[in-house]
């Protein structure tokens, strides 16, 4: 239902835009660049009508998708609380336990692990002074 609406709101939130560039306005509009006057399709005065008509819809559909979806979303956080979730108990992993090969040298001897090897700073020269 939340995926539906949301793409319906989508859906008319473009429609919306559209009709709104295509209205006449009081200078040059986006209207105007598809051939001329679009009053000739829809006669004298339908286009102005047309488009406000659905200027007015596609608003009204757009307030009633924003409201149902703020309500859907207020109720799927509401679900999906921090509070009501039951609280896991984990242990740490233990991390593996390195053995290094044991060298002939140390005959009998308990081996301890190698440290690793640090990784060298790259060297930066200091700024000669002039």
């Amino acid at each position: 239902m939340y995926t539906l609406l949301t793409i319906i709101h989508l859906f008319v939130s473009f429609m919306m835009i559209g009709a709104i560039l295509l209205q006449s306005g009081k200078g040059a509009e986006i209207g105007a660049a598809f051939g001329g006057s679009s009053q000739t399709i829809f006669g004298s005065r339908g286009a102005a009508t047309f488009l406000s008509k659905m200027t007015v819809g596609a608003a009204i559909i757009f307030m009633v998708t924003s409201l149902s979806l703020a309500f859907l979303s207020k109720e799927r956080a509401s679900e999906a609380s921090i509070l009501k979730t039951p609280k896991v108990e984990t242990t740490p992993a233990q991390p593996p336990a390195a053995s290094a090969p044991a060298s002939p040298a140390s005959s009998g001897a308990t081996a301890t692990p190698a440290a690793p090897a640090a990784a060298a700073a790259p060297s930066i020269p200091a700024p000669e002074k002039k």
